[in-house]
C-alpha cells in the first residue's frame, strides 16, 4: 500500500480558494471512507489556511484512481468542477509526503512561521480519523512521527521559545490599534491601512516584539470588552490570549448553540441571538473563529452599534470569514484578516529556520529508514516460522523416542539456541537490504534456498497491518 497526500494551502493558493475546497471536508472524508474506491484510509487536515488529505492507496498502481476518487468527492460537495479541484491540489508521493507533513507540523509552512497551534491541529486530525475509523496503521505512524518532530523542534529551537501563533500576532496588531498612544490613532477609518502594500518580505511592524503577550496590567487590551465568535480550537486559543492580556469582559457567541458549554469550562459569558447586539455595541474587539454560514455584514453591525460605541477592531480568523469586508467602511471600525496577519507576522531569523529545517530533514530520513526496514518484516517472520516449524518437528521426534526427560529438555534448549543463532545473520541482512531499498534480493533468496514464496502483495499487506508484536517476532 502507498501513502500520498493532496495539498492546498496559502503558499500556493488564495485563501478564498482554500476555503472553498475545504467547505465539505467532513463530508468528503466520510464519502471516500465508505468504500468502493481505491482509498484504504485517509486523514484530513483542515485549518484556517490549508486543506490537506493524507490517503493510503491500495497499491502504487492505484494512486491515480484513489486521487481521482477524492477529487470527485470534493467536487460533489463544493460545487467546484473536477478539473478546477484537481489543478488546485498538489500531489505528494514518496519521501515528499513525510517531509511536507513534518514541516507543516513544526510550523515551517504556516502563514505565521513557527506557530505552535498547528501541532495540536495535526494531532487532532489523526484523532478524528481514528474516531471515525477511517485511518490505517501507516497513516497513524506517519502522523505520530509528525507529532514527535513538532515536539522536538519546539523544544530544541527558537521557534518553540518564541511561541508565535496566528492568534497572538492578530492580538498584537489589535493592541496597536487599541493603544491610545498608538501612532495609528487619528487615522481615518477610510484611509489606506498602514499594512496596505506591505511586501511579504519587508520587515514586519511587529519585529522585535516579545513572543509572550503583555501582562494584563500593561496590555492595551486590559479592561477591554471582546466578543468571540465560535467555540473551536482557535476560539479556545483566542479566549486564553484575551484573558492573559487583561480583557475583563469576554462574551462568546455560537450560531450552533455551543456557547454555554464552551464558557462553562473556560469562563466568559455565553450569548444568544437576543443578547449578541448589546455585547457587540459595547465591545472593543470582535474575534471571528467560527467559519459558520452566518456572516456579520455592514448593515448588521451598524444596527448593533450606536453613537456611544467606541473604537472597534474586528479580527477575522475564519477561513470562510465571519465578518464581511464592508464592515471596515463603518466609522471607527478596523478589520484584520488572515492575510493582514500573514503580512504582519515577524520574520524568523535565517539560522533558526535552517536549524528547524535540518531537524525536519533528519526526521524524514529516519522515518523513511524505519519504513524501509519494515518492508521485509513479513519475510523475516516467514523464515522464522518455517525454521521453527522444522525445529518443532524434530523435537517432537526426540520426545517420542526419549520421553520428557532432563536430557530431552537439554537437547531442546541447545537446539532452540542454535536455531536462534542461525537466524541472527539472515535477520540482520534483511534489515540492511530493506534499508537500502533492495528487498527483492532477500525475497528471491528465500525462494531459492527455502522454497518460501513471499509475494509483494503479502509484504505490502504485512507492512500496512504491522503491529509492535509483529516487529518483535521479526527481530526475536
Amino acid at each position: 500500500m502507498v501513502v500520498f497526500s493532496l495539498v492546498a494551502s496559502h503558499s500556493d493558493l488564495d485563501l478564498e480558494t482554500v476555503a472553498r475546497l475545504s467547505a465539505g471536508a467532513a463530508a468528503v472524508s466520510a464519502e471516500v471512507a465508505r468504500g468502493g474506491t481505491d482509498v484504504a484510509g485517509l486523514v484530513t487536515l483542515a485549518t484556517c489556511n490549508r486543506y490537506e488529505i493524507y490517503a493510503q492507496a491500495r497499491s502504487a498502481d492505484h494512486v491515480e484512481s484513489a486521487r481521482s476518487s477524492i477529487v470527485a468527492a470534493i467536487s460533489s460537495h463544493t460545487g467546484l468542477a473536477e478539473p478546477e479541484v484537481s489543478a488546485a491540489l498538489t500531489t505528494n508521493v514518496g519521501t515528499a509526503v513525510p517531509r511536507h507533513l513534518f514541516a507543516v507540523s513544526t510550523g515551517l509552512e504556516s502563514a505565521v512561521v513557527g506557530e505552535r497551534e498547528i501541532a495540536g491541529q495535526v494531532r487532532r486530525a489523526l484523532s478524528a480519523a481514528q474516531e471515525d475509523g477511517v485511518t490505517t496503521p501507516p497513516l497513524v505512524r506517519l502522523f505520530q512521527a509528525a507529532a514527535k518532530t513538532a515536539k522536538d523542534v519546539g523544544a530544541q529551537t527558537a521557534l518553540g521559545r518564541r511561541g508565535m501563533s496566528i492568534v497572538s500576532v492578530a492580538l498584537d496588531l489589535a493592541a496597536e490599534l487599541q493603544d491610545p498612544l498608538s501612532p495609528l490613532d487619528g487615522v481615518s477609518p477610510n484611509a489606506p491601512s498602514p499594512l496596505d502594500g506591505v511586501s511579504p518580505n519587508a520587515p514586519s511592524p511587529l519585529d522585535g516584539v516579545s513572543p509572550t503577550a503583555p501582562s494584563a496590567a500593561t496590555s492595551p487590551l486590559a479592561g477591554k470588552s471582546a466578543v468571540l465568535f465560535g467555540t473551536g480550537a482557535y476560539a479556545g486559543a483566542a479566549m486564553a490570549q484575551l484573558a492573559q492580556r487583561g480583557c475583563t469582559d469576554i462574551s462568546v457567541y455560537s450560531a450552533s448553540g455551543r456557547a454555554e458549554t464552551f464558557t462553562a469550562s473556560r469562563g466568559g459569558t455565553a450569548l444568544d441571538d437576543a443578547t449578541l447586539p448589546g455585547a457587540v455595541a459595547r465591545a472593543s474587539l470582535l474575534v471571528g473563529c467560527s467559519g459558520s454560514d452566518q456572516r456579520l455584514g455592514r448593515a448588521d453591525l451598524a444596527q448593533m452599534r450606536h453613537e456611544n460605541s467606541g473604537q472597534l477592531t474586528a479580527i477575522d480568523l475564519a477561513l470562510t470569514h465571519d465578518f464581511a469586508p464592508d464592515i471596515a467602511e463603518l466609522p471607527g471600525v478596523e478589520l484584520l484578516t488572515l492575510e493582514t496577519v500573514r503580512l504582519a507576522a515577524p520574520a524568523e531569523q535565517e539560522s533558526t529556520l535552517a536549524e528547524a529545517a535540518a531537524m525536519v530533514a533528519e526526521a524524514t530520513r529516519k522515518y523513511e529508514d524505519t519504513q524501509n526496514a519494515r518492508a521485509l518484516d513479513h519475510a523475516i517472520v516467514a523464515l522464522r516460522r518455517h525454521t521453527m516449524s522444522v525445529l518443532d518437528d524434530e523435537l517432537a521426534k526426540v520426545r517420542k523416542q526419549h520421553g520428557c526427560s532432563a536430557a530431552t529438555a537439554e537437547v531442546e534448549f541447545a537446539m532452540r539456541r542454535m536455531v536462534k543463532q542461525l537466524l541472527h545473520v539472515p535477520t540482520v541482512r534483511a534489515k540492511e537490504l530493506a534499508a537500502a531499498g533492495d528487498a527483492d534480493s532477500y525475497v528471491a533468496a528465500l525462494d531459492v534456498l527455502y522454497g518460501l514464496k513471499v509475494t509483494a502483495e503479502a509484504i505490502g499487506s504485512a507492512v500496512a497491518a504491522a503491529t509492535p508484536d509483529d516487529a518483535a517476532e521479526a527481530t526475536a
